[in-house]
């Protein structure tokens, strides 16, 4: 391919998929290009201008306002333009549009620096977005904001010329470049200062959050056309050019800060308060109105001073002191005390440091959006909107708010948002399947543009534009202010070729045209928001499908079906296979950062569970043979590792021809030798006591500390480098010897080489397997008897003791804790680390995320390295158990950001010394992609203590 053609795709399965984004807009885009390059960027702006064929960028997908929808040509910009690099010790940083706000962060957390823009999206938002909407959040305010922190920008204009604005001679360079663009910037920015009404209306607009038009501030900040141009791309949502990477000044974490939750009686003595609590200097004021509460309510980990309440007619205050010096905090958090003791509360206010308490008022706050959207009725969309008024306008607007809502049937509506910038959000739920629910939208929209105008406020203060405020930017602006974000835009995009209808629209009603509806299709699906949020979790992302898209392809099946578009779902259905199913490493990642916590890969697995894959009936069968099967599996790899790699291979590829890619493992050079057999390895240990008989290590006055389930996968797999290192010994192994060391006594089931967690049959849909093998193990501890009564039941690979836990009955399966977790919290106490082992590289796992053991991982690293490095970059490798040998690819993509996180670490810092993760197979997806031995943390921790 020609290295300016970016690749391109009319593929149905990826038009839907890319299709959906957070908004209540629905447009299938004719073709979905993917740029690798800025002069791939480049070449597709200039053929856009040159034909007039429209375009529209993607970059994170979380946007709530139908920017981000085309039914034309959709340029992703997420896969290939990722790069952070830090400068000056974190004072600035280089960030592409792929990046997103937590990645950022992450890099820049060492540096004790942080983004200003602070959006609640941070999981998923990425710099493109960011800049895109002029982001800011709930502490950042208009004074952190994207406008006032990003310093630079390399853009690219719509005739496809480049200018970096941080060159000396950005200014000449876009004089020669565009030079009726250049002399119209200079020209409009005197038609604006020469205009008292038009400075007035923005001075005061631009005094609140307000991303609704064009950030026509700048003509009052700025004089050279390329400093204003580069403010103008701030907020212009992709309609005036694009941003190839941006140099952001960041802002100082606060290290210090206590929160708490101001509770009233009612909105107006929130609101009230608003002036006295701005005096105090408070970093967060996040308000939540009555239904806010009541949702609130229902939240697992809500505190008392809510779960307390009878909720009527009140209102709360989240606030936040953040200080950067003990005594700053300290006076801080004495005058807001003494502010709250004087005010009209409805429950006792404390303020808390504690990691826990302040995380869950945060979930409070962040839990709202969730709550609503997963409760909505079947078949409804979820609209979340913002606004901003004058603070001091902000209780009559909330109140007018809520009036609407009842009177337009939005009994579920819910109001919060940041008090101290007079900026709230409201959610909304609504059929748009039925011309009543339209209806009811487009009145419901025409009075909160006449309140909120009303009150000189802005219709859009976080959100952006796009495509729902776009018939009312005149409206807000009047007509000349309007005019002269026309001649912005003809002047930056002469062939309106940039996301036409964004921003700017000559359609008063193109609020109220394709917008999403959202059928009924399964459990899974239906409580998805589509916000995008487990996409950058997603071993697959950059591969096949993220989980939103899994999910939106099932719904825009169930769709086509419905229709009778028997080619569009005869297409998705041919293509759902590899793209969805086969591919997705079901590691639940999309679970832990899903709002409402949908696991896509438990769709993943009913699929599986109802297709009809060959080898079902051999695995169910090896349910009840399974020590003789991991015995033959480790047999095999033994015998492999013998021969020539080519022949291994070429044999394997031969039997996944005929049976297919998804049935049969692909051998690769690199795999180990097979393990031991688990009893063999058990009964060379003094700490082990074997049942029956119990009693007897009863009487021998050494009571067992745990019950112990080593894992299968250490029979399958024998130890790195076993080959060449006598000392190498496996996770089973190592976790003995500690034991012994430590002196604490293991109690081992009867039958330990038959049991195992599950996970196989379970991970890829073979529910009699899994049933049988849930009856074996549950049996096995049952026989245990009184003696392991409340014991904590462990396993040596991280995804062994996810699939312990979720096997058992909830009773037994909470007592299940990972090696690493009971080793740190147990064993570690009682070790003597002798030997250092120099500078580790920490591969956290999805399991140990799931299983809260990341930290007791990354605990036992440090207690034994000089230096214990955890790559901002990691994720799950998509190793999956034997997925990563089905399909390699996946777990090459999967891992392909922390290689080279890895690699910059080590150019940075110094070569590894060792590398260390959790689970043996993900111990072997590392070293695959990486070269590095990955082991077991524990076989780490046990060379650290021999003495």
């Amino acid at each position: 391919m020609d290295a300016v053609l970016a690749p391109r795709t009319q593929r149905p399965i990826d038009l839907v998929a890319m299709a959906h984004d957070a908004s209540h807009y629905l447009l299938r885009p004719a073709e979905v290009a993917r740029p690798e390059s800025v002069a791939q960027v480049a070449a597709l702006l200039a053929e856009a201008t040159r034909t007039g064929r429209p375009l529209t960028f993607r970059s994170g997908g979380t946007s709530l306002s139908g920017q981000g929808v085309t039914d034309q040509l959709l340029v992703d910009t997420r896969r290939a333009f990722t790069g952070i690099e830090v400068l000056d010790g974190g004072v600035r940083v280089r960030v592409q549009p792929g990046a997103t706000v937590r990645q950022v962060n992450a890099r820049l957390a060492r540096t004790g620096r942080r983004l200003g823009p602070d959006p609640a999206s941070e999981i998923a938002c990425t710099i493109g977005g960011v800049i895109a909407n002029n982001s800011s959040g709930m502490a950042c305010g208009t004074e952190q904001n994207t406008y006032r922190t990003l310093e630079s920008m390399t853009l690219v204009l719509a005739s496809g010329a480049v200018i970096d604005s941080a060159a000396a001679d950005s200014d000449e360079q876009l004089r020669l470049a565009a030079p009726e663009l250049w002399a119209g910037l200079a020209a409009l920015r005197a038609r604006v200062l020469g205009d008292g009404e038009s400075v007035a209306s923005i001075r005061r607009l631009f005094a609140m959050k307000n991303t609704m038009g064009y950030g026509l501030n700048a003509f009052l900040d700025h004089e050279r056309p390329i400093d204003l141009l580069v403010r103008l791309l701030i907020g212009s949502e992709g309609t005036l050019g694009w941003v190839a990477e941006a140099v952001f000044r960041t802002v100082p974490v606060a290290p210090l800060v206590t929160t708490g939750l101001l509770v009233f009686p009612r909105l107006s003595d929130a609101t009230a308060a608003l002036p006295a609590l701005l005096d105090v200097g408070l970093a967060t004021i996040e308000l939540m109105d009555a239904t806010s509460l009541r949702v609130a309510q229902t939240l697992s980990d809500a505190p008392a001073t809510i779960t307390g309440l009878t909720v009527d007619r009140h209102a709360a205050l989240l606030v936040e002191v953040h200080a950067s010096a003990d005594a700053e905090l300290a006076d801080g958090t004495a005058r807001l005390e003494a502010l709250a003791a004087g005010l009209p509360l409805a429950a006792p206010f404390t303020l808390t440091r504690e990691p826990a308490a302040r995380a869950a008022l945060w979930h409070v706050r962040k839990g709202l959006y969730p709550a609503v959207a997963e409760a909505r009725p079947s078949g409804t969309t979820a609209l979340l909107e913002d606004i901003a008024v004058p603070v001091a306008n902000l209780l009559p607007t909330c109140e007018a708010l809520e009036a609407l809502f009842v009177r337009h049937g939005y009994e579920s509506a819910v109001i919060f948002g940041h008090a101290k910038d007079g900026n709230v959000h409201f959610l909304l739920t609504e059929r748009f399947d039925t011309p009543e629910g339209v209806a009811r939208y487009a009145a419901v929209t025409e009075e909160i543009v006449a309140l909120v105008l009303s009150q000189g406020g802005t219709l859009k203060a976080e959100h952006g534009t796009g495509r729902i405020m776009a018939p009312f930017v005149e409206r807000q602006y009047g007509a000349e202010l309007t005019a002269v974000m026309r001649e912005l835009k003809r002047l930056c995009d002469p062939a309106g070729v940039l996301s036409p209808g964004v921003v700017l629209t000559d359609d008063p009603q193109a609020h109220l045209r394709h917008l999403k509806t959202t059928p009924t299709v399964e459990a899974e699906v239906d409580r998805c928001v589509e916000c995008g949020y487990c996409e950058p979790t997603c071993p697959s992302r950059t591969l096949t499908l993220t989980p939103r898209q899994r999910i939106v392809v099932r719904r825009e099946l169930a769709a086509a079906e419905a229709r009778g578009d028997t080619a569009l779902a005869a297409a998705l259905r041919a293509d759902e296979g590899y793209e969805s199913v086969q591919t997705c490493a079901v590691d639940g990642m999309c679970g832990i950062a899903c709002p409402v916590s949908i696991n896509t890969g438990d769709l993943v697995r009913r699929l599986r569970a109802e297709s009809r894959t060959p080898g079902r009936g051999a695995w169910n069968a090896a349910a009840h043979r399974w020590d003789a099967t991991t015995r033959t599996a480790a047999a095999a790899l033994t015998v492999a590792d013998a021969l020539p790699t080519p022949l291994v291979r070429a044999a394997s590829s031969a039997v996944r021809a005929v049976l297919g890619a998804d049935t049969v493992p692909r051998y690769e050079a690199g795999l180990p030798r097979g393990g031991r057999r688990r009893s063999s390895v058990l009964a060379e240990s003094s700490a082990v006591r074997f049942a029956p008989p119990v009693a007897e290590a009863a009487g021998a006055g050494t009571l067992p500390a745990a019950v112990y389930l080593p894992a299968c996968v250490g029979t399958m797999f024998g130890p790195e480098g076993a080959a060449a290192d006598e000392h190498a010994r496996g996770a089973t192994a190592a976790f003995l010897t500690l034991c012994e060391r430590a002196g604490v006594t293991l109690l081992v089931p009867e039958g330990i080489d038959g049991l195992c967690c599950g996970t196989p049959w379970k991970s890829k849909g073979h529910r009699a397997g899994a049933a049988a093998m849930r009856d074996r193990v549950t049996a096995a501890l049952e026989a245990l008897g009184p003696v392991a009564a409340g014991l904590p039941i462990v396993s040596d690979a991280a995804s062994c003791s996810e699939g312990f836990a979720g096997q058992q009955s909830s009773s037994v399966g909470a007592r299940v804790r990972d090696a690493v977790t009971f080793t740190a919290e147990v064993l570690l106490p009682l070790l003597t680390v002798r030997h250092r082992q120099g500078r580790v590289a920490v591969h956290p796992t999805c399991s140990t995320e799931a299983l809260g053991a990341t930290s007791a991982l990354v605990a036992i690293a440090r207690a034994v390295a000089g230096e214990a490095v955890v790559p901002d970059a990691w994720g799950c490798c998509a190793f999956a158990g034997d997925r990563g040998m089905l399909h390699p690819a996946l777990t090459a993509a999967a891992t392909a950001p922390e290689v080279a996180d890895l690699a910059r670490l080590a150019a940075e810092g110094g070569a590894f010394d060792a590398a260390v993760s959790a689970n043996r197979t993900c111990e072997l997806g590392m070293a695959r992609a990486t070269g590095l031995p990955y082991t077991h943390v524990l076989e780490l921790l046990e060379r650290a203590t021999r003495l």
